[in-house]
């Protein structure tokens, strides 16, 4: 189908939709509708039915929309069928973490190499760790677009100038600080302390219910 402007609301609602229609085991049902998926996640029905008509036009009345094929759509639309190739900067515990998880491909991300101001042969995954001064030779001989920001807060801006600087168009940074960039660049930050925060005051909620 055609591809249709969306929301970042939406598009960060779209993994939890595709994680769910994967997890049902083999020999359910081939057909799934926006209300078995909005219960079984949740939510409200009209928003969910409203997501998916964003990315799939398959649905039929009274049966939903065949599995397979939403599964396919919401992979396609999220690139997951498309390898975008990423540099990390940054190889410290988080860094060498992200760095040895191979579940990054099921998504089409594939990290080439990481650089650091004190490189090592290879990360315990595997991958090149190089001096961050090759940075730039990397990124432009490897056409590299994405760039990943494991460095401490002090930092992050002038990792993310570089990488700017790089030709790097989209940034995830796990620094936990507020990045200046001009308005073509794209940056998602994983903030942990947010979500933690979150579960925190979820917590507390649910404690004082029970008191």
């Amino acid at each position: 189908m055609e591809r249709k402007e969306i929301s970042k609301s939406v598009l960060k609602r779209l993994p939890g939709y595709l994680a769910y229609l994967k997890s049902i085991p083999e020999g359910g049902s081939s057909y799934i509708s926006a209300t078995t998926l909005a219960n079984a996640l949740g939510m409200g029905e009209v928003q969910v039915r409203k997501d998916l008509a964003m990315v799939c036009d398959g649905g039929r009345p009274k049966l939903g929309y065949p599995r397979a094929v939403l599964i396919d759509d919401i992979e396609q639309f999220l690139g997951y069928d498309n390898t975008t190739d990423a540099v990390l900067i940054g190889a410290g515990k988080l860094g060498q973490a992200l760095l040895g998880y191979g579940g990054f491909e099921a998504y089409g991300l594939n990290i080439l190499a990481a650089f650091d101001v004190a490189p090592a042969a290879e990360s315990e995954g595997g991958k090149p760790i190089y001096h961050i001064s090759q940075l730039e030779s990397f990124c432009r001989t490897h056409k590299v677009l994405m760039g990943i920001i494991t460095v401490p807060a002090e930092h992050a801006q002038s990792v993310c100038d570089q990488l700017i600087s790089c030709g790097i168009k989209a940034i995830w940074t796990f620094a936990t600080t507020h990045l200046e960039v001009p308005s073509n660049i794209l940056v998602q930050h994983e903030n942990m302390a947010t979500s933690l925060a979150v579960l925190s005051m979820h917590l507390q909620a649910q404690i004082k219910e029970k008191k």
